[in-house]
């Protein structure tokens, strides 16, 4: 009698057990699939762009070497609007396109550098912009394959336009500090290169390849070294800043504050920090 009792109520439990996985698939199913962010055009983008624009910051634009057309429009919002747009390279590409100013700002933050052509990387850097933001567009190539940003660099250093060598020097000091696969010799002839030349180079040029000093003095502990007794060799770098409170930084110094700070957090070189980081172009 008693085994007959049992059996009903194992029965019972084999029937729960198999009911329980199709009723959470059946809730699996019902939830709504997550619909895709809705793309915003260009007339929707620089309505916002102008909106947020104030004078103030135009003003300060200005003094930094920024020219008409712009709105104005804070790096803290370009924040908020590259969180919320993302990657969209097409967008990017119109708002270069303007020419404004703001709309270009926004424009090195949500292209996709793997599909910028070469000759889309000469016609960007080419244009009028203040260091802060034409520097982001210089440093494009290092987000592409391996040899992309060793090829442009050399040609960009190569060049006879000013805008392009200066390109290239911004570009060559993202590269010591993001390729590891470069040998030292490249950038010891870089080096040479800056010693023998910095003081006859371009106001604009002369505060990049004092930037690039830096860099590749962040690279490791050899090249450290090199770029240190570089940038004592070189000297006082003179860089006319116009109506801003900007400063050109001391290689030297700036080299061994960063080592310092680097080494304290654990890092074996501040280029292994950097690595660690979003690119600048995405960080402010």
């Amino acid at each position: 009698m008693a085994t007959t009792k049992t059996m009903p109520k194992a029965k019972s439990t084999q029937k729960t057990s198999a009911k329980a996985p199709a009723a959470k698939a059946k809730v699996a199913e019902s939830k709504p699939a997550k619909a895709p962010r809705p793309r915003l055009s260009l007339p929707q983008v620089m309505g916002e762009l102008e909106k947020a624009g104030s004078a103030q910051t135009r003003k300060t634009y200005t003094r930094h070497g920024a020219s008409e057309p712009m709105f104005g429009v804070s790096f803290a919002t370009l924040k908020t609007m590259t969180k919320r747009i993302g990657v969209d390279h097409e967008l990017a590409c119109a708002l270069w396109d303007t020419g404004n100013f703001d709309a270009r700002n926004l424009a090195v933050k949500i292209v996709d550098p793997e599909r910028m052509k070469s000759a889309d990387l000469d016609r960007w850097i080419k244009s009028p912009m203040p260091r802060m933001c034409g520097g982001y567009a210089a440093m494009l190539p290092t987000e592409q394959e391996r040899p992309s940003a060793e090829r442009k660099a050399t040609q960009w250093l190569d060049s006879k336009n000013e805008r392009e060598r200066s390109a290239g020097w911004v570009l060559l000091g993202q590269v010591a500090q993001r390729d590891e696969s470069l040998p030292d010799a490249w950038f010891e002839k870089h080096l040479a290169r800056i010693v023998s030349t910095l003081h006859s180079a371009s106001n604009s040029e002369r505060y990049m390849m004092n930037g690039a000093v830096i860099a590749i003095g962040l690279r490791n502990a050899r090249l450290r070294k090199l770029a240190t007794a570089a940038a004592k060799k070189i000297g006082t770098v003179e860089v006319d800043h116009g109506d801003t409170a900007c400063e050109t930084p001391d290689a030297a110094a700036s080299i061994d504050k960063a080592w310092t700070y680097s080494t304290s957090r654990g890092f074996e070189s501040p280029a292994a920090a950097e690595r660690k980081r979003d690119v600048p172009r995405l960080r402010c």
